[in-house]
């Protein structure tokens, strides 16, 4: 796939407010810091579509962007940053919940997985959350470029194989890197893939 065009639409606080129209819509998640948004300017080729941040947990609404006039690109908020209240906490997971259970146009979620560390507990019980709500998801390994291609393969494959305690198949999943733009042709035909599989239904 090849993307030319992306374009911001809307931020919205609850689902309910999100566009109207029933272009398929491909989420991307991941903790607080995991290089959300330079992982989708990067997929994007703009450099400045979402906003990156120094700070960590930025994104407290669900941003929708537009790509090639065909689909949604949605950035949603980062889950489990420690520094917010507990009433700002709660009222995070109901938009995410929300978006996910009851948005019908949602194609695909991205769940961003930093490639450095161990499984977090915080990131397995969402995927394992994902799984037991029967969305489809798959997994981003970002910061890639942070190791050799042989460590970064090895941490994955490890990540995901302490999945199989609870799961019988695993999800698919990308290695990517923002800095060398790793995986994003993966990713793209990945979308791609699932974009042409919607309209043929």
């Amino acid at each position: 796939m090849e993307i030319k065009k992306s374009e911001f639409v809307l931020s919205a606080p609850t689902v309910s407010q999100c566009p109207k129209d029933n272009k398929p819509e491909f989420a991307f998640i991941g903790r607080s810091n995991v290089g959300k948004s330079s992982l989708i300017n990067m997929l994007c080729n703009h450099k400045g579509l979402a906003k990156t941040s120094s700070t960590p947990g930025k994104t407290l609404l669900i941003n929708h962007f537009i790509i090639n006039n065909e689909w949604y690109l949605v950035d949603l908020p980062g889950y489990g940053y420690a520094q917010r209240s507990k009433s700002v906490m709660a009222k995070l997971r109901q938009m995410i919940d929300g978006y996910i259970l009851q948005r019908p146009q949602l194609a695909n979620v991205f769940v961003l997985i930093d490639i450095r560390h161990e499984q977090l507990q915080i990131d397995r019980e969402f995927v394992d959350w994902l799984g037991e709500s029967q969305i489809p998801f798959c997994i981003v390994f970002t910061k890639a470029d942070k190791l050799t291609a042989g460590r970064a393969k090895q941490n994955a494959d490890k990540w995901l194989d302490k999945l199989k305690d609870r799961w019988e198949e695993l999800p698919p999943y990308f290695i990517s890197s923002s800095e060398k733009k790793t995986g994003r042709d993966e990713i793209l035909d990945y979308i791609q893939e699932i974009y042409n599989s919607m309209n043929e239904e």
